[in-house]
């Protein structure tokens, strides 16, 4: 039974895991916008979400937590806290929207594009 594992593992390790959420993570940050599988879209919005309301205390500590759940992503922790959590100030959450675009060439997945809110 699955009780309480609400993570989906993507047929990878536990390390490969989190290197693929940071990866997204830090694209959709400095792009705004990234297209993936649906899955993939619909695991990474919370993983976003709460590092923007992380960066929206904007203190050193905020900071040094953002740094460490994105890795060595100086730059994307520099615009997520200068840029996007600005942004998001009066929004209490729902940063993000996945718009599904289906079945994409021959790929198998059904693709999403998730996007930061304006």
């Amino acid at each position: 039974m699955r009780h309480g594992d609400k993570k989906t593992k993507f047929n990878r390790e536990t390390g490969q895991r989190t290197a693929l959420m940071r990866s997204l993570a830090r694209s959709l940050v400095l792009e705004e916008a990234i297209t993936t599988t649906t899955a993939k879209a619909k695991a990474l919005r919370p993983f976003v979400e709460r590092l923007i309301t992380a960066s929206k205390g904007n203190t050193l500590a905020s900071r040094r937590i953002v740094s460490m759940r994105l890795g060595t992503a100086a730059d994307a922790v520099k615009k997520l806290h200068d840029t996007i959590a600005p942004r998001y100030a009066d929004r209490q959450g729902g940063y993000t929207r996945i718009t599904r675009l289906g079945k994409i060439g021959k790929r198998a997945a059904d693709s999403s594009r998730i996007e930061l809110l304006k």
